[in-house]
């Protein structure tokens, strides 16, 4: 499949937008969770059961705003900054580096309309 210069250029305004929200503690909107987050809940809840993972997290974009949501096995919700947070705080040192390589990923599913739910599997020291 042929990528149009319009798809490339979406995906890296989208991956920029990302940047600065994920790897530069940019804001993050509450009200495009709701809306586009929130509903898929128990769907990503049940996902991160099945696949015996501690954690599942989804980040959105909406013109250049963003939104993540983050849930644990113990279904504990945890809404944008909090997420992000939260997230930092279970990968530690790799955060960056694991965002580095995830948000070109996640553009593109964004760029094409889509969310991308990251299951996170703890390992055990």
């Amino acid at each position: 499949m042929k990528i149009t210069k319009k798809q490339d250029n979406e995906k890296k305004r989208i991956e920029k937008v990302l940047t600065t929200a994920l790897l530069d503690d940019g804001e993050m909107i509450h009200a495009l969770y709701e809306y586009d987050l929130a509903k898929h809940i128990d769907e990503w809840y049940e996902g991160l059961l099945a696949d015996k993972e501690q954690i599942v997290f989804v980040v959105t974009e909406n013109n250049g705003h963003v939104a993540m949501v983050l849930i644990t096995e113990d279904k504990t919700i945890y809404i944008n900054e909090e997420a992000r947070e939260k997230l930092k705080a279970v990968w530690s040192l790799p955060y960056s580096t694991n965002m580095k390589q995830l948000i070109p990923m996640m553009a593109d599913d964004l760029a094409n309309g889509e969310l991308m739910a990251n299951g996170v599997k703890i390992a055990k020291r």
